[in-house]
């Protein structure tokens, strides 16, 4: 008789929900109501630590907690969030984060630094599918500390302080199609981290005023910030505002990838898209390097790329338009490559946007290959839209630079620039340009060979005896 219509069908379906209770970390299973206004956070703190499957389930509905809720891996064995498709939202009316994981890994990521209690029971905690609403004006979405291979992804983050906070040691964090919107904190912020490899990919981060991505006080090796749209991430009232902000004063921040973003916003007292701030050089070498800033679009902002004592970056590929000062600002860095890059106006120099590289106090430079177009920094007095301020060992070649307000390539001071094969024209109805390259008399050991230039009010190249000329050509613009 088992075999006959529905009555095998009605004994089997109860006998997997017996031996296999799927939804037994429903948390409505445990006496969340989900309404917005009753206080989940005692029903949602027993269905994690009573959850048979691991996984707690957020069905359709809003769940108010009003304070943290630690996961601790130790006690709860592995374990998953999932707000079932993102119907499940959680609101979080007290301060602090909605969820903390606690972890106990002091290792590195090499195999063998694991206790097997971390990988038996704690690794790889996940949240995903889940909405995180702030009701506080201290509250934050998720922290992580101690954690090995956490997840977030598929998760919308919104109107708290701090989005995702990473701190103590973590190593393998994937964050990966994750909107993150709103903050009056930072976005995601590695916090006085110990991190080794992670990812943030494909996820929207954006309107928070503390930054998008903000890396303060950490030692991080391996972070690759890839394909996400990381916007208008800034205060109007703070002194400074970045997008992506990789602070390395304090420690070191090395082997990272910022890739095939769209980083864009508006302008702001102190403003930059992207960010790296170290210890002054030679005796903070080391704190920055072997990054790689390619394919991105960057824009609209008073400085859209600043390096201050950095080194080791190579800048590669990137569209990057429409700074209220500089568009590549470097201060007292050394050993980069900018190469590749399309530089140009989207606003116009009559709204006050301006343009153009300024290399400060920095050596070990390569500038070629660029596109510089419009740009409008510098003064009658001095600078141009590509200047060099007291710069050694420094390589300027096969650059296309149009329409610059002042002067073209500008280099006082410093010693050993090689000038080579650019062309500088300014190719506008009424040409404006001063000149297109010019050397002032404290620079030392400059050389200026097969340029193409265009004529300026005050010549095509102005420069010291002590510059080696040659090859130069006059454009031709007819």
């Amino acid at each position: 008789m088992f075999w006959r219509g529905g009555i095998f069908v009605a004994i089997l379906v109860a006998s997997v929900a017996m031996v296999w209770p799927v939804q037994a970390g429903n948390v409505r299973d445990f006496g969340a109501v989900g309404d917005g206004q009753t206080d989940d956070t005692a029903a949602i703190r027993k269905a994690i630590q009573r959850t048979e499957t691991g996984l707690v389930t957020f069905p359709r509905g809003d769940y108010r907690i009003t304070e943290t809720i630690e996961i601790d891996l130790s006690e709860t064995d592995r374990i998953g969030l999932d707000g079932c498709g993102g119907t499940g939202r959680l609101i979080m009316a007290g301060a602090g984060p909605a969820f903390r994981f606690l972890g106990q890994h002091r290792g590195t990521a090499g195999p063998a630094s694991f206790e097997d209690a971390t990988w038996q029971r704690q690794r790889m905690p996940q949240v995903q599918n889940l909405g995180i609403l702030g009701g506080h004006p201290e509250a934050d979405g998720l922290a992580f500390t101690g954690t090995m291979q956490a997840i977030v992804r598929g998760t919308l983050i919104r109107e708290v302080r701090h989005g995702i906070h990473l701190y103590g040691r973590n190593r393998n964090v994937l964050i990966d199609g994750v909107h993150v919107y709103n903050c009056t904190g930072v976005g995601v912020f590695f916090d006085e981290v110990n991190l080794h490899q992670v990812n943030v990919i494909g996820s929207h981060i954006s309107y928070c005023d503390g930054g998008g991505i903000k890396v303060e006080g950490s030692e991080i090796r391996n972070l690759q910030i890839t394909g996400n749209d990381i916007e208008y991430n800034y205060d109007q009232d703070a002194e400074s505002s970045a997008d992506i902000l990789i602070d390395a004063r304090r420690d070191t921040v090395r082997e990272g990838t910022i890739a095939s973003n769209t980083i864009q916003a508006v302008p702001s007292p102190g403003g930059a898209n992207i960010r790296f701030l170290g210890p002054p050089l030679p005796e903070g070498r080391g704190a920055t390097g072997m990054w790689t800033i390619s394919g991105n679009l960057i824009g609209n902002q008073e400085v859209n790329l600043h390096l201050k004592h950095a080194e080791g970056i190579t800048v590669t590929g990137n569209h990057i338009y429409t700074a209220r000062q500089q568009t590549i600002l470097v201060e007292n860095s050394r050993n980069l490559v900018l190469s590749a890059n399309v530089m140009e106006q989207s606003h116009g120099w009559q709204r006050g946007f301006l343009n153009g590289i300024s290399l400060r106090g920095t050596q070990g430079v390569v500038l070629t290959g660029n596109v510089i177009t419009d740009a409008a920094i510098g003064s009658e007095e001095s600078g141009g839209a590509l200047e060099l301020w007291d710069c050694q060992e420094t390589i300027v070649s096969n650059n296309q630079i149009f329409e610059p307000r002042y002067r073209g390539i500008y280099v006082q001071g410093g010693r050993n620039a090689l000038i080579t094969a650019n062309q500088v024209l300014d190719r506008s109805e009424e040409p404006g340009m001063l000149a297109a390259i010019e050397i002032r008399d404290d620079s030392r050991g400059a050389v200026l060979r097969d340029n193409v230039v265009g004529a300026g009010r005050e010549g095509d190249v102005v420069a010291h005896e002590g510059v080696s000329i040659s090859g130069t050509a006059a454009a031709v613009l007819d």
